[in-house]
């Protein structure tokens, strides 16, 4: 493919998600989408369990997203050029953050759906936190302008007061929609480019639009609106200011000028054009379309992805060049009967069917067997994929979430994906001995799907425990075992999964290993420092410090050293979870000529731990989750004084239309439950939402209790 080809392929494609919180309409927003660009030629309802994205029968039944599903379409541009539009449908609910996540780390741009009526919600924020931290441009979609108490003014200004570094752009209100509307009022919108009125058709799922001139009644507000989006893309942008002080000098403004400065605010990522509508009832679904290929990069508009050499260490960059040198990234693993399917994003070069490609990280060379476009759950086979494509792989045996794939001759590591802690934690046992092998291999296949995953073994008992984000996560998970792996587990209930640390600085601690009873035996000592630092997030949970002088410990027995001390700290506090920001200091040791090894100073290591944090102390931590309830005004106290009594703390009370809104910080230990208490106390009025927020220090009590079980 000539330079010119490839230039005009790659700026074809939008890689885009679509985000939320939870029941803001992503699922139904990318199902208009999909019929409207010919995908697909019914459209599914979230209700009846039957759209294209959520195809998982959890997701059915539960009528929510769980896994982030891709599907391609296509739409045309202004000039009639094809474009492709990749979208990944991401879940809305906390538990399932990790799929948001690892989607906006590969996506070029993303559509945040709010919904008109409860606008900006805590997982709203925690989103647009996700997608400002790998820079991924985005547009706003106020959606739900169809029901009762759907106000676009007050979720314009709560995007505006908010999120973070959000400077949002209307180019479109709605004509009727308000806080006492229905979609008897609501009529149509008000395209404030072209100040023009475009009108729809439930009758005819919204195919058909009529543009007229806008009403006169609204005709005032429309012009304040527009000069608001005209003044904020002077502020922004100097070229647009140019045209426009033109304008006020008797020059024309045509849309085009308008149009061009809002992509160019956009891709910059210092504003965001908010456009409405209903999705349910087919009002501005286009027009989102139309908006998602004007304002949103294709993959030329992005910057070189960067990277750093696996061996020297210096950074490297890579351009979106289908000839250029391979350049990919793993960002999700899916396992089924047929074996792991990994998604990847090629950000330069070509990957083709049936060749050999190199994983950085791993150092291991991995053979994509088969390639495969993603439709959902569907999947349709290709020889080759290019810069800016995301492909299914069939074949990689070694590669997780977050690893790279180049060329062997042509070597970048990418920056790997960051996963928030595991929080909750229950035990799980096979209900027969026939049942045990497969369970281990069943729990090895979820962890490689799922990054926020994990489990251990308690050597002492024998106990499996697994982890999660929450009590859907491991409900989910558990399901999951039993339907598509066709195990019989016993669960045990959902548990907090704390952490420990220490409460003062120990030094000169000494742990040894002497076992010497004739012929080798074992012998080391080592003398270790032991203070708390708080360790960075993603970093190790503890940080090694070698001091020793005149090598009184041969340098080939520290990565034995280091490997002991981490190992100890996993289940090394008082209630048998995992220590946490350390600092191990060693200064001083001995060997034996002939039985000094390895395994003595890893069993000398442990042993040294294990004193120092006995004589220094433990503290409990536990994890506090953010929380905010919405709930009508007459249920406010009762709601307020049963998270007092869960030993909440509440950060303010606010009000969101007529409803009120608690934000606190809770113990996840006093959260058990929550949902069925809300309901009682509101009558069925109020709801949560919940997210893991950090780890405080527990009360003494909670670690007395915990240690004595």
């Amino acid at each position: 493919m000539d330079s010119d080809a490839s230039h005009s392929a790659l700026a074809s494609i939008r890689n885009i998600g679509i985000i939320a919180h939870i029941d803001a309409g992503k699922t139904t927003t990318t199902e208009r989408i999909l019929f409207y660009t010919g995908e697909i030629h019914r459209m599914g309802d979230v209700d009846k369990g039957n759209t294209t994205t959520d195809y998982l029968e959890e997701e059915r039944e539960r009528g929510i997203t769980i896994v982030a599903a891709a599907i391609s379409c296509h739409w045309k541009d202004a000039a009639g050029k094809p474009i492709t539009i990749n979208i990944i449908d991401t879940p809305g609910h906390v538990d399932f953050t990790a799929e948001v996540e690892r989607s906006l780390r590969v996506l070029d741009g993303a559509v945040v759906v709010f919904s008109a009526v409860e606008g900006v919600e805590a997982q709203s924020e925690t989103v647009w936190r996700q997608a400002a931290k790998y820079r991924v441009p985005r547009i706003c979609f106020i959606n739900k302008l169809d029901r009762i108490g759907a106000e676009f003014e007050r979720v314009f200004q709560e995007i505006t007061d908010r999120l973070v570094d959000s400077r949002p752009i209307p180019v479109q209100i709605p004509i009727g929609a308000g806080p006492e509307g229905s979609m008897g009022e609501f009529k149509g919108l008000i395209d404030l480019i072209a100040m023009r009125a475009l009108f729809y058709k439930t009758e005819d799922l919204g195919s058909s639009i009529t543009e007229a001139e806008i009403p006169e009644t609204v005709l005032p507000e429309a012009e304040l609106w527009r000069e608001r989006l005209l003044n904020t893309l002077t502020d922004l942008d100097e070229t647009f200011t140019d045209i426009y002080m033109a304008h006020l000098e008797g020059a024309e403004l045509p849309a085009t000028a308008i149009e061009a400065a809002l992509r160019r605010v956009t891709l910059s990522g210092h504003a965001q054009p908010v456009l409405c509508g209903s999705s349910l009832r087919y009002v501005g679904v286009q027009r989102l379309l139309d908006a998602v290929v004007l304002y949103l990069p294709s993959p030329l508009d992005k910057p070189p992805v960067l990277g750093t050499h696996p061996k020297k260490g210096t950074e490297l960059s890579r351009k979106p060049d289908p000839n250029g040198p391979l350049a990919g990234l793993v960002f999700k693993i899916t396992s089924d009967a047929h074996g792991d399917l990994s998604f990847v994003r090629i950000y330069s070069g070509r990957l083709k069917a049936g060749t050999r490609v190199y994983n950085p990280g791993k150092d291991r060379k991995e053979i994509c067997s088969r390639l495969y476009h993603i439709r959902a759950d569907d999947r349709e086979q290709i020889n080759e994929a290019i810069a800016g494509d995301i492909v299914g792989v069939v074949g990689l045996k070694d590669s997780v979430t977050g690893d790279t794939l180049c060329d062997a001759s042509d070597l970048i590591l990418l920056e790997r994906i960051e996963f928030p802690e595991t929080v909750m934690s229950m035990s799980i046992e096979p209900v027969s001995s026939a049942d045990k092998g497969k369970l281990a291999d069943t729990l090895v296949a979820l962890a490689r799907e799922d990054p926020t995953f994990a489990f251990r073994v308690n050597e002492e008992t024998g106990q499996t425990l697994i982890s999660g984000m929450g009590e859907l996560h491991l409900e989910i998970l558990k399901n999951k075992m039993i339907r598509d792996y066709r195990l019989k587990v016993h669960v045990g209930r959902p548990r907090v999964s704390y952490r420990e640390t220490i409460k003062r600085a120990v030094k000169r601690v000494e742990g040894s290993c002497i076992r010497q009873t004739g012929g080798s035996g074992l012998y080391a000592r080592i003398t270790i420092d032991l203070e708390h630092e708080t360790q960075p997030k993603g970093a190790p949970v503890l940080h090694f410090v070698n001091k020793l002088k005149g090598g009184v410990i041969p340098p080939e027995f520290l990565p034995a050293i280091e490997a002991g001390l981490r190992e100890e700290a996993k289940s090394g506090g008082r209630t048998g979870y995992p220590l946490v920001d350390l600092k191990v200091t060693l200064t001083d040791g001995s060997t034996h000529d002939v039985d000094s090894n390895d395994l003595a100073f890893r069993f000398a290591a442990s042993d040294a731990l294990r004193k120092a944090v006995q004589e220094a102390g433990s503290v409990l931590l536990e994890p506090i989750m953010k929380l905010e309830v919405v709930t009508p005004e007459e249920y406010l106290g009762g709601i307020a004084a049963d998270l007092s009594s869960r030993r909440a703390l509440i950060d303010q009370t606010s009000t969101r239309g007529n409803l009120m809104v608690i934000e606190a910080r809770v113990p996840l230990e006093k959260m058990f439950g929550y949902s069925t208490a809300v309901r009682s106390l509101s009558q069925g009025r109020a709801g949560y939402t919940m997210e893991p927020l950090e780890y405080a220090a527990a009360p003494d009590s909670m670690l007395e209790a915990l240690a004595g079980m």
